[in-house]
C-alpha cells in the first residue's frame, strides 16, 4: 500500500528530458477546438498585419517622403493598427479563456481523483504536498496555457513569416542572419533542461512550505499552548529559505539563458546593419530594402528572445505537469471491483471478521490486527475494550473498507466487502468518532452531511434526538449559524452532539460508536445515551467503549490486546474470569464500584 505515496524528490534521470510530458494536456484542450481555431485565426491575422508594416516602410522610403504619400501611408497604417488591435484582443481573450477553462477542468479532475484515494495514501503523503499540486501547480499551468503558449505561437508565426520576408527581401543577408540561429538554439536547449530541473525542485520545496504551514495552522491552539511559536517560526523560515534558494537557482538559469539569447540575437542584428549598410553604399540594395530587412530582422530577433523566455516557462510547466500526472497516476488501493456484488436488500445486519491480519502502510512491520476473529449477529451490540494500541479503531477502519487486510476476510451480510462497491458498503454504516469532524458550514449542513437529501424537518428531529437543539437554538442564527472552521465556535461536547445527530439522520444499518459520549457532561450524556439507545434498538452496533455504562449495555464485550481477541463475554463473566478486563476495570473504578453491576458509570478511562 505504501507504494501509493507520490514522489516528492527530484530524481531527474528517471524522468523524460523533453516537453513530451506536456502531451497529456492535449486531451484537456480537445473539447475547446473551436476556441483554439478562433485564437489561431486571430494570431495569423495579427502576425500578418505586423509583416505588412515592413513592406509599407520599404515603399515609403524608396518612393520618397511626399505629402500625398504620407497621407495615404497614415490611412493605411491606421487601418492596419485597427486590424492588429482587434486581432490581438480576440487572441488574448480566447487564449485566456481556454487557459482558465482547461485549468478549471484539470483542477476538477485532480480533486475527483484525490477524494477517491484511500486513507493509506494520505497516511504516507503530506496533505500540504497534495494541496500544492492542486493549487500552485495548476496555477502555473494556467499561466502557460492562457498566456505563454499564445506568446510562443505568436512569435513562432512572426519568426517564420518574417524569415520568409527576409529571404524575399535579400537572400544574401538572410544567409548571414541564419548563421547565428544555432548559436541561439543550443543554449536554449541546454539551459532549458536546467530550468526544468530547477523548476521541479522549486515546486517541491514550495510544497514543503505549504505542508508545514497547513500542519502548524491546523494545530495552532496546541502550538500556542506549548509556547512553540519560536521553534515553528524558525522551522518555517528554514522551509521558506530552502524554497527561495531553489527558486533563485531557477531564476539564475533563466536569466543566463535570456542574456545569452539577447547577446547573440542583437549581435546578429548589428552585424546585419553593418553588412547592409555596405550594400546600400555599393548600390546593391536600396535604403528601403535595408529598412524593411532591418525591420524584419528586429522582429525575428525579438521573436527568438520571446520564444526563449517562453521555453523557460514551458520547462516550468513540464515540471508542474509531471507532478500533476504523478498524482493522477496514483491508483487508489481501495476501488470498486469490475463486477461488484450487491449487498442484500433489505439488509440483515450481520458482520464477520475471519482470521484478519492487517498492518498500516506507514508501519508495515507492526501488525495492528493478528488473526482477528469476530462474528456479530443482526441487532447485536458489541463493545470492544482494550488498552491503547490494541487495534480497536482498526476494526472500524476495516469495516468501512478504508483499508484491505493483508490476509483473512471481512463480510457484511455474508458478502465479502472486497466484492462490494465501497460507496454501497459505507452507505450502510453510521459513524460517530471520538474526535468528531465539523465542516466549515452551518449546523444544518453539518447534520445533513449524514443524508444530503434530508429536509429541514428531519434535520431538526435528528438534532433534537441528539440533544443538540439545546445549544443550537442559542446560536445567533440558530441551526443556520456558521460553525467556523472545524467547528471552532463549538465546545467539544457540542461538536460531538452534532456528529451524533448526523449519524441519527443517516439511519444506518450498522452503527459504529467510538465512545460517542466521552466529551459530554453528565446531563447531556444522559440525554444522548437515551437517544443512542433508541438509535441502537434493533440495529447492529459496535462500540469502542471507555465508560462502564456502555459496557454494561452491550450484549457481548470483546477484549483486545496487541491486535488479538483475548476474551469475550458479558461484564459479569469477564470480571469473574479475571485477566486483562478485570485489571482495566480495576484501574477505572474503586474496588467497591468494580463488582457492582449497577454501579455509577460516570467516570472516564483512557485504557478501556
Amino acid at each position: 500500500m505504501a507504494r501509493s505515496a507520490i514522489n516528492t524528490g527530484t530524481d531527474e534521470p528517471t524522468r523524460q528530458r523533453d516537453l513530451r510530458v506536456l502531451r497529456p494536456l492535449l486531451g484537456y484542450l480537445r473539447p475547446y477546438r473551436l476556441a483554439i481555431v478562433g485564437a489561431l485565426i486571430a494570431l495569423i491575422i495579427a502576425a500578418g498585419t505586423v509583416m505588412t508594416m515592413g513592406q509599407g516602410l520599404r515603399l515609403l522610403i524608396d518612393r520618397g517622403f511626399r505629402t500625398e504619400l504620407l497621407d495615404q501611408a497614415l490611412l493605411v497604417f491606421l487601418v492596419v493598427i485597427f486590424v492588429l488591435a482587434l486581432a490581438s484582443y480576440s487572441r488574448f481573450f480566447l487564449v485566456s479563456w481556454i487557459g482558465e477553462r482547461v485549468v478549471a477542468d484539470i483542477r476538477r479532475a485532480i480533486f475527483q481523483h484525490i477524494i477517491k484515494l484511500s486513507p493509506g495514501f494520505f497516511e504516507v503523503t503530506p496533505t500540504g504536498e497534495v494541496l500544492s499540486r492542486l493549487t500552485t501547480d495548476t496555477t502555473l499551468l494556467q499561466v502557460i496555457i492562457g498566456s505563454s503558449v499564445s506568446i510562443a505561437l505568436r512569435n513562432t508565426l512572426l519568426f517564420v513569416g518574417c524569415s520568409i520576408m527576409l529571404a524575399v527581401t535579400n537572400p544574401r543577408l538572410t544567409g548571414f542572419v541564419f548563421l547565428f540561429v544555432p548559436l541561439v538554439i543550443v543554449p536554449i536547449i541546454f539551459f532549458g533542461r536546467r530550468v526544468r530541473r530547477f523548476s521541479r525542485a522549486s515546486q517541491d520545496r514550495l510544497a514543503d512550505v505549504g505542508a508545514f504551514g497547513t500542519e502548524t495552522l491546523s494545530s495552532v491552539r496546541t502550538m500556542q499552548a506549548f509556547t512553540h511559536e519560536a521553534i515553528d517560526r524558525e522551522r518555517f523560515t528554514g522551509h521558506v529559505e530552502n524554497a527561495f534558494a531553489t527558486a533563485i537557482d531557477r531564476v539564475r538559469a533563466r536569466a543566463f539563458l535570456t542574456a545569452i539569447v539577447i547577446m547573440f540575437v542583437f549581435g546578429a542584428v548589428g552585424a546585419i546593419l553593418w553588412l547592409g549598410g555596405k550594400d546600400v553604399i555599393a548600390n546593391r540594395i536600396t535604403a528601403g530594402e535595408l529598412s524593411a530587412f532591418v525591420f524584419y530582422a528586429v522582429i525575428v530577433a525579438g521573436s527568438i528572445g520571446a520564444i526563449s523566455e517562453v521555453f523557460g516557462d514551458l520547462q516550468r510547466a513540464a515540471g508542474a505537469t509531471e507532478r500533476l500526472l504523478e498524482l493522477l497516476s496514483t491508483k487508489p488501493d481501495i476501488a470498486a471491483p469490475e463486477s461488484p456484488i450487491s449487498l442484500p436488500d433489505p439488509p440483515n445486519g450481520q458482520l464477520s471478521f475471519e482470521q484478519v491480519t492487517f498492518a498500516y502502510p506507514s508501519r508495515p512491520d507492526t501488525p495492528a490486527l493478528v488473526g482477528f476473529d469476530l462474528d456479530v449477529k443482526p441487532g447485536e451490540t458489541i463493545a470492544i475494550v482494550g488498552p491503547s494500541g490494541a487495534g480497536k479503531s482498526t476494526v472500524f477502519q476495516l469495516l468501512l473498507r478504508f483499508y484491505d487486510p493483508q490476509s483473512g476476510r471481512v463480510t457484511v451480510d455474508d458478502v465479502e466487502i472486497r466484492d462490494v462497491d465501497p460507496a454501497q458498503l459505507r452507505f450502510r454504516f453510521g459513524l460517530v468518532p471520538q474526535d468528531p469532524v465539523i465542516f466549515s458550514a452551518d449546523a444544518a449542513e453539518n447534520i445533513r452531511y449524514g443524508r444530503p437529501d434530508a429536509n429541514a424537518t428531519d434535520v431538526r428531529a435528528a438534532a433534537e434526538a441528539a440533544a443538540a437543539t439545546e445549544f443550537i437554538d442559542r446560536l445567533p442564527d440558530g441551526i443556520h449559524t456558521h460553525l467556523g472552521e472545524k467547528g471552532v465556535r463549538l465546545s467539544g461536547g457540542q461538536r460531538q452532539r452534532i456528529a451524533i445527530a448526523r449519524a441519527i439522520l443517516r439511519n444506518p444499518t450498522f452503527l459504529l460508536l467510538d465512545e460517542a459520549t466521552s466529551a459530554l457532561d453528565a446531563e447531556s450524556e444522559q440525554l444522548v445515551q437515551q437517544a443512542l439507545e433508541r438509535l441502537m434498538a434493533n440495529r447492529t452496533t459496535i462500540v469502542i467503549a471507555h465508560r462502564l455504562a456502555t459496557v454494561l449495555a452491550a450484549d457481548r464485550i470483546v477484549v483486545m490486546d496487541r491486535g488479538e481477541v483475548i476474551a469475550k463475554g458479558t461484564h459479569t463473566q469477564l470480571i469473574k474470569r479475571g485477566g486483562l478486563y478485570a485489571r482495566l476495570a480495576e484501574l477505572q473504578f474503586n474496588q467497591g464500584q468494580m463488582l457492582g453491576a449497577g454501579a455509577d458509570a460516570d467516570v472516564n478511562a483512557e485504557v478501556i
